[in-house]
């Protein structure tokens, strides 16, 4: 089995209303960074994902998930 970090971080974040820049001025980040890791190419750090949490109002686990479906 092989797991692979999925997230909902586009979704969330469009549905809070914000925009790449937005959520990346949030968490001290640039936008490229948040696009990356909206498309799965870079895997945020611990302090990142929380970050982006609390940016969304939301649990860790809403946000990054495990896909073992692959």
């Amino acid at each position: 089995m092989v797991d692979q970090l999925s997230n909902r971080l586009k979704t969330m974040r469009s549905e809070a209303g914000l925009t790449q820049a937005d959520l990346a001025e949030q968490v001290g980040v640039s936008r490229k960074t948040i696009n990356t890791v909206e498309n799965g190419i870079f895997v945020p750090s611990t302090l990142l994902a929380l970050k982006l949490a609390r940016a969304l109002g939301a649990p860790v686990e809403a946000i990054f998930f495990l896909d073992d479906a692959l």
